[in-house]
């Protein structure tokens, strides 16, 4: 199954994630499909860049967002930033 969810980066206590497509039994961390955005906590407010096309095009294919990233794309959809 193939999901879209956050890998994270960054120096330690100091967290970004990109937002990635990966089959799910492929490491947090690890090898990834595509990316399809980035997410910064550590900002305020938090940064959430997503690249719609290319998120649209996954969804289409089945790709499965993890609870996280549906609530990062609602949100970046309420503030109409998609």
């Amino acid at each position: 199954m193939v999901k879209i969810r956050l890998a994270r980066h960054g120096s330690k206590k100091k967290p970004f994630y990109r937002i990635v497509v990966a089959h799910s039994e492929s490491p947090r961390d690890g090898r990834y499909i595509d990316q399809v955005g980035l997410y910064d906590p550590n900002r305020s407010p938090s940064l959430v860049q997503l690249q719609a096309e290319k998120l649209a095009a996954w969804l289409k294919k089945g790709a499965r967002p993890t609870q996280t990233v549906a609530q990062l794309i609602r949100k970046s959809e309420a503030a109409g930033t998609l």
